[in-house]
């Protein structure tokens, strides 16, 4: 039987295990000390609904697929066309070339050669790396071109715990403010005395979000971190980003394509940039000829009492 996620591989380290496949450099599963925190897939089956894919050379989506760049006008394949979106970067379906594998750790890597809708060339790698605090993921683009190239970045992993519907969860966003429309990135609002405000921890209920955050407050340590608990159990999963990850986006779920997982799960998805960012240039990053850029963001889980 042929496998639609091409190979795949485990890491472990200690009580936490995570599996990683060759299509996509995609995190497909995750379980941190002994806890299983991401909604992934199967490993006979591909990913949907973006789950634990990494999003490059652009995360979220371009209205209608068209940009403006270096002077030329672009127009990308639309990969969401219900809604006339190019979503998500071109290296989602690609295969990622095996670098390092170590019992704890792998890395993987990508060309993004010019094609219609990117005309620039990167080298990118991402590494997957289990310790004491949990996974940490890095990634590093490198513009191999002899031009300047526009890069954005994101990850797509849902958090969940097991059994619990989101409606039930705790959610704690350390994000001031949202976009209130993500079509065209420019409607930034504050999230005090809003329904999308979570800066204190509190139940989801029947809100629901598919919403870019940004102004992130973070601790000594210049992270941000999002924690998703359970009242009523005794875990608590937690995704921290670092400075050159300052947008969220926040996913319910309400609209993923299998019916038993609408609101079983939460993307948080790091981006280096808001949506549209290749038409708003806002925190739109530029790479000069053999310019490198580098983030990183992790994933970790608590008990938070003894069963």
């Amino acid at each position: 039987m042929t496998n639609p996620s091409g190979q795949h591989f485990v890491i472990r380290h200690d009580t936490s295990e995570a599996h990683i496949t060759e299509v996509g450099a995609t995190l497909r599963a995750l379980t941190v000390g002994g806890i299983d925190v991401l909604d992934g897939f199967p490993a006979h089956e591909r990913a949907t609904d973006g789950r634990g894919q990494v999003l490059a050379p652009w995360p979220n989506r371009i209205a209608a697929g068209r940009y403006q760049y270096g002077g030329r006008d672009i127009q990308c394949p639309l990969t969401e066309p219900a809604r006339s979106n190019a979503i998500h970067g071109l290296v989602r379906w690609l295969d990622w070339e095996l670098t390092d594998l170590q019992p704890d750790s792998i890395t993987l890597s990508c060309a993004v050669r010019p094609q219609p809708g990117y005309e620039w060339e990167l080298q990118l790698q991402v590494t997957y790396q289990l310790g004491n605090g949990g996974l940490t993921v890095g990634l590093n683009a490198v513009n191999t071109g002899d031009e300047r190239a526009p890069f954005g970045a994101g990850f797509h992993p849902y958090l969940k715990l097991a059994g619990r519907q989101v409606d039930d969860l705790v959610l704690r966003l350390p994000a001031t403010q949202y976009l209130a429309d993500n079509d065209t990135a420019t409607a930034l609002r504050q999230v005090a005395d809003t329904s999308f405000d979570f800066r204190a921890a509190r139940r989801v209920g029947t809100q629901e979000l598919d919403t870019a955050y940004t102004g992130l407050v973070t601790d000594e340590g210049g992270r941000a971190t999002v924690a998703l608990s359970d009242p009523e159990g005794d875990h608590e999963v937690q995704l921290w980003v670092s400075a050159a990850y300052p947008h969220l986006m926040v996913y319910t779920g309400d609209h993923v394509h299998q019916p038993e997982r609408r609101r079983a799960s939460v993307a948080v998805e790091p981006m280096t940039c808001p949506p549209q960012a290749f038409r708003s240039g806002i925190d739109l990053i530029e790479l000069e000829p053999e310019e490198s850029w580098t983030g990183d963001w992790g994933l970790s889980a608590t008990r938070l009492s003894t069963a």
